[in-house]
């Protein structure tokens, strides 16, 4: 596997070593012995979310505040997605900043989003299938959401899609008055 960290370092994109031949391909879209190795990171995984989405459908910017905050390992299994992770860690160099990466069945890509941001998607093509492991469970009390198109944020999400969003996605909150990650004492 190769791990490339992105212009916000904690945020990491991971490409798999494929085996393809005439007959298809085969790898390994998680070994935890190989991803502790090259990441660094000693996080488990203890829940993974599957789901579909239609072309223009946006999921996001959703987060989980402490003590249920969630570090995410993306990737898509069919179709094409926009992948975006919003740093939301008041005491960071990069606070308020975001990655964007595109993720697809055909380049089989891999993010790795720390806890403390704030994630979303795009669906680039007619359908994708997003496939999520995250590091603590779905809390509802603790998830929070800022609005995809908040002018703060500025996301260069592509103009050209009908943007369909959830009617909780349409409730986001900007990010200025967003419970955000607290600066670490």
């Amino acid at each position: 596997m190769k791990v490339t960290p992105l212009s916000i370092p904690d945020v990491l994109l991971i490409e798999p070593h494929v085996f393809e031949d005439s007959r298809g391909f085969f790898f390994e879209s998680f070994r935890e012995d190989i991803f502790r190795k090259e990441t660094s990171l000693n996080v488990s995984f203890v829940q993974e979310n599957h789901s579909k989405s239609s072309q223009g459908v946006l999921r996001g910017l959703h987060y989980q505040l402490p003590p249920y905050a969630q570090g995410k390992l993306t990737r898509v299994i069919q179709g094409e997605v926009l992948d975006i992770a919003v740093d939301i860690r008041e005491s960071s160099a990069t606070f308020g900043q975001y990655v964007a990466e595109i993720l697809s069945k055909d380049n089989k890509r891999q993010l790795y989003i720390p806890e403390g941001f704030a994630h979303g998607f795009l669906t680039l093509s007619k359908t994708s299938e997003y496939l999520y492991k995250t590091t603590d469970f779905y809390h509802t009390e603790n998830e929070r959401c800022i609005i995809w198109n908040d002018a703060t944020l500025n996301i260069a999400w592509p103009r050209d899609l009908n943007i369909q969003l959830s009617p909780k996605d349409l409730l986001g909150q900007s990010f200025k008055s967003s419970e955000l990650f607290p600066c670490k004492q």
